[in-house]
């Protein structure tokens, strides 16, 4: 795409993309670490990979082995 267009329209869209960049919000990464460790504290009972998954709902469960004779 960009071969095809001229060097100022190219410009054009760099600059266009960098003012939407500089008028995104900011958050403190202290704030977003906090906001992330609330988060994960208040999921962890839900959470399968913490609390495990039970045998009966375990879709990933040995269904049966395979016996030869």
């Amino acid at each position: 795409m960009a071969r095809d267009m001229a060097e100022k329209d190219i410009l054009k869209m760099e600059l266009d993309q960098l003012k939407k960049e500089e008028s995104t919000p900011r958050t403190a990464v202290s704030a977003a670490a906090a906001e992330t460790i609330e988060f994960v504290e208040a999921q962890v009972a839900e959470d399968p990979l913490i609390k495990g998954v039970p045998e009966a709902t375990n879709p990933f469960k040995e269904k049966g082995g395979c016996i030869i004779t």
